[in-house]
């Protein structure tokens, strides 16, 4: 659940709303652009520098445009499962899933983030689709469920193999008594904090493929947070370019480009979301197609391609075995770490084994590409 500086989503009638950083962002010398409605940072020393620094230390995101919802009272449970694919059941206090809100056909609204807070479940929705997310909770969900948008709150992700060094030196105090210290969170735990008085939601959790953790952090502390973590020798700034970069390759898919509501979770290699309990109860919308699918299989699948040379496929172009057009890219980029272009994309069910040798039609150049194994870069979570 990841979003970059794709022009494609950007609502041009109005002007662009600010991030509680959006000072802060340029102050560090940050390249803005629209995107998902909001002036965002694609990048500040560069994209390639960013993603790599990332990699080796700790990288820190502003993704506050993301969509920040916490669901609570009598039969948010049930409420939540007639809406969602996972077993919300059977999510402990503390711990996090990634899940999809789905249409009645089965296709995906959205992809998400659902950590169980104890007293409350806390959602975290994509920017591009929040408003529209939001309308559709609002209608769904029954009037005994209560629905906030913590607005007035911003988001960080400190991403890479120093982010739990770099974040342990600011002293964080657990704010339940018992609760987990922050060097005890692991991968897709989460928990609630104090850092110098100030109330902090932090989780072990990110779209980079890195260990690293995401603070959810009051809008008027966020600058004394992003100030604070800057000052760590570990921390650089980075941008929407170097989160895509990284996000692609760990294979993680992003909304609106390798899933829509056109997409269906199988298909999309996304069936783990579905949970075991919830295959055999149903319940949930597109219940029948999607069960079906898991059955039989789908025509076509989600992909990994490794390809030539220097070019990158962009999103939209044709996949071709020999003359014959099989599928179609969905992202693609330059992979810094691996130094070729990769790309994501769905092909006909026959022809997504590794290995499998095909094209790629870019703009009428053919680019010779080989079908991988996802994620392209192993994942390093902090397990």
């Amino acid at each position: 659940m990841s979003e970059t500086n794709d022009n494609d989503d950007i609502d041009t009638r109005a002007e662009p709303l600010l991030l509680p950083l959006d000072a802060w962002h340029r102050a560090q010398g940050a390249r803005m652009v629209e995107f998902a409605g909001y002036a965002m940072p694609v990048q500040y020393e560069g994209i390639i520098a960013e993603h790599q620094w990332t990699r080796t230390s700790a990288g820190l995101f502003d993704v506050s445009h993301m969509g920040q919802l916490t669901v609570s009272g009598e039969g948010t449970v049930e409420a939540l499962e007639a809406l969602l694919p996972g077993d919300i059941a059977a999510l402990q206090a503390g711990r996090m899933r990634y899940s999809l809100l789905l249409c009645e056909e089965g296709g995906v609204l959205d992809d998400l983030m659902v950590t169980n807070q104890g007293d409350r479940f806390y959602i975290v929705v994509n920017g591009a689709t929040k408003w529209d997310d939001i309308g559709h909770l609002r209608e769904h969900l029954p009037d005994a469920v209560t629905l906030n948008h913590l607005d007035e709150h911003g988001l960080l992700a400190l991403q890479g193999p120093r982010a739990a060094e770099a974040l342990g030196r600011l002293g964080l105090t657990p704010a339940d008594e018992g609760g987990p210290a922050l060097a005890d969170l692991k991968f897709m735990q989460a928990a609630p904090f104090f850092w110098e008085g100030r109330p902090l939601g932090v989780s072990r959790s990110g779209y980079t493929g890195e260990d690293g953790f995401e603070i959810s952090v009051p809008a008027a502390d966020i600058v004394a947070l992003a100030d604070a973590l800057l000052a760590q020798p570990e921390v650089k700034p980075a941008g929407l370019g170097a989160r895509d970069s990284l996000r692609l390759e760990a294979g993680l898919p992003l909304y609106g480009h390798d899933v829509s509501r056109e997409t269906d979770p199988i298909t999309a290699g996304l069936g783990f979301a579905i949970g075991k309990r919830r295959r055999a109860e149903g319940g949930f919308p597109g219940v029948e197609r999607i069960l079906r699918l898991l059955a039989e299989g789908t025509p076509t699948v989600r992909v990994g391609l490794a390809l030539e040379g220097r070019m990158a496929a962009r999103e939209g172009a044709q996949v071709l075995s020999g003359d014959r057009p099989v599928g179609a890219v969905t992202s693609g980029g330059f992979s810094p770490s691996l130094q070729h272009p990769i790309a994501m994309a769905y092909v006909e069910r026959a022809l997504a084994a590794p290995g499998t040798r095909l094209e790629v039609d870019n703009r009428g150049r053919r680019l010779a590409a080989t079908v991988v194994s996802m994620p392209f870069v192993p994942h390093r979570y902090y397990r």
